[in-house]
């Protein structure tokens, strides 16, 4: 018996600290002219097997490439990398690009360093990498889904006011995450999660929210279906209007992802 209870007693620490796992996301949206496309593409390449070193190493957690739609040069944007982090600190600071250089050569060990020096130097002339946005993932649904390259991914930006921040993500955790949730459990997409801003903030920032739906191709994603009234009440309906009511929804874009390193 007592064995058993230590056993158990274990399981719900692991559990805990599973449940505690937070990540913190640098997106970095990309404007790239049609006829750079191949050489942001060589590029993205190459940065690949730096960005797994990083990972190897214990830099980042993890990175990805996504390709956005629309996506036309009149649209802002038509590519998006994401850096995962399990410590803001370590997203905020700069510290985990203080061994590029390293990560760059054992990525590249037959390279001269002067070689990969022109060749990270020449990243920038393949894009403009016109937004960066420090974030934190603050709610999550729950499954197994591992985001194979393919995924499909519907990013719905937020504005929301500096003193309804509270009131919108308990709205969207309470309200519209269990609805999700269902959708996720019956097989209509893959995963949802809410993010929010770090920085940049304020009154003049473009939005300060992202909620992100998963599917696992193109096919689910256009065939979703949320009944957002089943079951609803009264009370529940005038809760999802005054949730609604929160935020300005600002973009909705289609993103494919194309490149992944974990």
């Amino acid at each position: 018996m007592k064995n058993l209870l230590i056993l158990i007693a274990l399981l719900m620490v692991g559990n805990m600290s599973v449940a505690q796992e937070k990540l913190y996301l640098l997106f970095e949206f990309m404007q790239v002219d049609n006829e750079q496309e191949m050489e942001y593409s060589a590029t993205e390449e190459f940065w690949e097997k730096i960005q797994a070193q990083r990972v190897k190493a214990g830099d980042i957690a993890g990175w990805d490439l996504w390709s956005l739609y629309p996506g036309g040069e009149m649209q802002d944007f038509q590519y998006l990398t994401v850096t995962v982090y399990d410590d803001p600190v370590k997203m905020m600071d700069g510290s985990s690009w203080v061994h590029l250089m390293d990560r760059a050569k054992a990525a590249y060990p037959s390279m001269s360093e002067a070689d990969l020096n022109k060749k990270l130097n020449h990243s920038s002339a393949t894009r403009d990498l016109a937004v960066r946005i420090f974030s934190e993932e603050i709610a999550v649904t729950k499954g197994d889904f591992d985001m194979p390259i393919g995924t499909v991914a519907q990013m719905d930006m937020m504005k929301v006011g500096l003193m309804d921040y509270d009131s919108y993500e308990k709205a969207e955790m309470e309200i519209f995450q269990p609805i999700h949730q269902k959708v996720v459990d019956t097989g209509g997409k893959a995963n949802w999660g809410l993010i929010r801003f770090i920085s940049p903030i304020g009154s003049d920032t473009y939005a300060s929210h992202m909620t992100v739906s998963m599917f696992k191709d193109y096919k689910q994603a256009l065939n979703q279906n949320i009944n957002w009234g089943e079951g609803a009440t009264p009370a529940s309906t005038k809760a999802m209007q005054d949730a609604i009511a929160l935020r300005d929804m600002k973009y909705v874009y289609m993103a494919n992802l194309i490149r992944k390193v974990r």
